[in-house]
């Protein structure tokens, strides 16, 4: 057999090259464009770090700054917002029911005193873990009145299954006034 193409064929090499140039084109366009997305997401964290950044010395909470007893529960905030605060510790959540306005924005800000917790509000977008020295906020809106459980759903201890509180959402009016005459919201009188 002669390396001279018949009358008609293809030069095989010359197949072979095109097909080889076309995947390497494809490989080394795919590369750029991994390379991309590695340089912006570095670039988009850098500018708006994750959530999870905001620190908190879990031995001294409960004596100074945004997680003593006395500032725990729900607020009014001076926008019209509400912001509910709340420390997690074996085996409970203080306070231990909250009470919030329903059709208002509500943020939720966590803290644990000692280990990983879970914290979960049913019925609404809430569900992650809670670690000591770090604030984790939450955002959401409850839609109608109702009560909505909240389990520690990350094992934490033998107490664990006992882990619960309450999330009363009622009436905006009826907020409105109990928030009028009360710097600090629970259901607890």
């Amino acid at each position: 057999m002669s390396n001279t193409p018949h009358p008609g064929h293809s030069d095989g090499a010359d197949v072979v090259e095109r097909i080889e140039r076309s995947w390497a084109i494809v490989a080394v366009g795919l590369i750029v464009v991994l390379v991309a997305m590695v340089v912006y997401t570095g670039l988009h964290w850098a500018m708006m770090p994750p959530s999870r950044v905001e620190t908190i010395d879990p031995t001294t909470l409960h004596v100074t700054g945004e997680f003593i007893e006395s500032n725990l529960g729900t607020a009014r905030e001076a926008d019209g917002s509400v912001t509910v605060r709340v420390v997690a510790q074996q085996y409970s959540f203080t306070p231990q029911c909250i009470l919030v306005p329903a059709g208002t924005p509500v943020t939720f800000r966590v803290t644990s005193a000692d280990v990983v917790h879970g914290f979960l509000v049913t019925d609404t977008n809430i569900n992650s873990m809670v670690e000591p020295g770090y604030v984790s906020t939450f955002k959401t809106k409850f839609d109608k009145p109702a009560e909505h459980l909240m389990p520690c759903h990350e094992y934490c201890g033998t107490g664990h299954e006992g882990m619960w509180a309450n999330v009363k959402a009622i009436d905006r009016a009826e907020f409105d006034k109990l928030a009028a005459t009360a710097r600090r919201l629970s259901c607890v009188k």
